[in-house]
């Protein structure tokens, strides 16, 4: 499955620091009916992530319903996007 997306980057202050970018609640059910495929437990997704010309692979985590995408620092120090910046990236989820 290929899908692009468009969001912004915001921050979440946990026990570690990440940034995400929350999939659209369309997209989110479209994982949702392969999830049960492609999980590798705690509903966590692996997917592969691209923005500009860097790909990174990742896990898309499960939140209010809907997933969020770790954006991982390869990609913005790559890209030059941060916290704020409205981005478009592809994923590609192996079904």
């Amino acid at each position: 499955m290929r899908l692009r997306v468009e969001g912004e980057i915001w921050y979440w202050r946990g026990p570690a620091p990440f940034h995400f970018v929350t999939v659209p609640p369309v997209e989110s059910e479209m994982i949702h009916e392969i999830a049960s495929v492609v999980t590798y437990g705690w509903g966590m997704i692996p997917a592969s992530v691209t923005i500009g010309a860097t790909t990174v692979t990742t896990a898309l985590w499960p939140k209010d319903g809907g997933y969020i995408v770790p954006i991982k620092k390869v990609l913005q120090d790559r890209e030059g996007v941060a916290v704020d910046d409205v981005v478009e990236l592809t994923l590609e989820i192996d079904a």
